[in-house]
């Protein structure tokens, strides 16, 4: 008799709403879009990845109340609530993959006293330096949660990676930069085979199949290049890439109380509603 096969490391990704932001479709695309005046809202979203035996990964903070109102972005389930509602005690949490460090995705480190924060050297290097002198530069990043991310590196809870690495079995961190110096993707090992979290690689499909870039990028050709590479790491596949915006996420992968089963096959594939 043959040997049943081995399990996949990733059990779950669960892919959790917290806010939305209601906006026209020429907000997100660098170029002119023909359907610019339409609306086309951006979902904003932390992940988490779960393994059989070890506490849940949780790739992102999101932001709070603060941001949310300096910036018009509508919080539609506090993160802590969000945690708790899919089933995730935030204390019990060890490790946190920071995809980058604009305002969206570290605004809450401190919903984690006990976790380690992984990041790459390029984000880290890039968000303390003299590049967020420029104001347009820095408009995406919130100077506080940096600010937590050094005292946290200073109570020995960061964790650097200087490129591509292996972060557990099934979970892979791909340095995917563009949208920001050091953008990692997180390319995990599921039953249907590689799902990739591409955060801000790619906001919405619309980015990657129009070709039309979200328009907060430090350098466009590697953006172009990130793009290329998160699709090439799904195999190619809408229904194996996670934006990090795409209000899609919800309404193609199964979902239930605004938490999508991103390990689970898209009950309608993700090309049929673009």
């Amino acid at each position: 008799m043959a040997a049943p096969a081995n399990p996949a490391p990733v059990t779950a990704i669960q892919a959790i709403r917290y806010a939305r932001h209601d906006r026209n479709a020429a907000e997100n695309f660098a170029a002119q879009a023909d359907d610019h005046d339409l609306p086309m809202p951006l979902d904003y979203f932390v992940w988490a990845i779960h393994r059989e035996g070890h506490p849940p990964v949780i790739v992102d903070t999101g932001f709070g109340a603060a941001a949310a109102a300096a910036r018009g972005r509508e919080i539609t389930r506090p993160i802590r609530k969000s945690l708790r509602d899919a089933g995730i005690d935030r204390l019990g949490v060890t490790d946190v993959i920071l995809t980058h460090l604009h305002y969206d995705h570290a605004g809450g480190l401190g919903d984690f006293p006990n976790a380690r924060f992984h990041v790459q050297d390029a984000e880290m290097a890039f968000a303390t330096s003299r590049h967020v002198c420029d104001a347009p530069t820095r408009a995406p990043f919130d100077g506080e949660p940096v600010a937590e991310l050094v005292r946290r590196l200073y109570a020995d809870q960061v964790v650097f990676h200087d490129g591509d690495a292996e972060f557990a079995p099934g979970i892979g961190l791909r340095l995917v930069p563009g949208h920001t110096a050091g953008l990692q993707a997180v390319v995990c090992d599921t039953a249907r085979g590689a799902v990739v979290l591409a955060s801000d690689a790619a906001h919405l499909y619309a980015n990657i199949t129009r070709k039309l870039p979200f328009p907060i990028f430090i350098d466009e050709g590697e953006y172009a290049r990130a793009q290329n590479r998160v699709m090439e790491l799904a195999g190619g596949s809408l229904d194996h890439l996670i934006p990090g915006h795409d209000p899609l996420v919800l309404a193609c992968f199964p979902t239930e109380n605004n938490i999508a089963r991103v390990d689970l096959a898209p009950h309608t594939p993700v090309a049929e509603m673009l």
